[in-house]
């Protein structure tokens, strides 16, 4: 049986942004303090589950992110931005664990840069959605 394992840290799409944090006013980490975060669009998620199952190797892993290199606070600001909401509260991680929820937290314990050169060497992947900034541009 051959296996390929898609890996997959953050899914956005026009309907899967964190609008409903951001109009709650929730904080997202001081700049020192901050994470990076690592998005893939729906469609290109899509997109690369097809040529997976069509052109992956055998007991590979993909990662399967786009080419955005933002911290955590600067997409949330990016989002905000595009869509007319107020920026988050910038706020230190001692605070942000007495606000935040556990689920929340998580997020923001760990710091990635993931490289997404497999899948677009080996899936021949080709981003629609290069970056966050590529969909919250169709959206203004």
């Amino acid at each position: 049986m051959r296996v390929a394992i898609l890996r997959a840290p953050g899914i956005y799409a026009a309907e899967r942004l964190p609008v409903e944090r951001l109009r709650a006013g929730s904080p997202a980490l001081r700049s020192e303090e901050d994470v990076h975060t690592n998005h893939i669009h729906a469609a290109d998620l899509a997109r690369a589950c097809c040529l997976a199952l069509a052109r992956g190797r055998a007991n590979r892993v993909y990662n399967v992110v786009d080419d955005t290199d933002l911290p955590m606070g600067d997409f949330l600001d990016a989002v905000a931005d595009a869509l007319s909401l107020p920026r988050p509260p910038r706020v230190g991680r001692r605070e942000a664990e007495q606000i935040l929820t556990p689920i929340q937290m998580s997020f923001l314990r760990e710091s990635r840069r993931i490289d997404n050169r497999r899948v677009k060497d080996e899936l021949g992947l080709r981003l629609a959605f290069p970056t966050v900034a590529t969909l919250l541009r169709s959206l203004a």
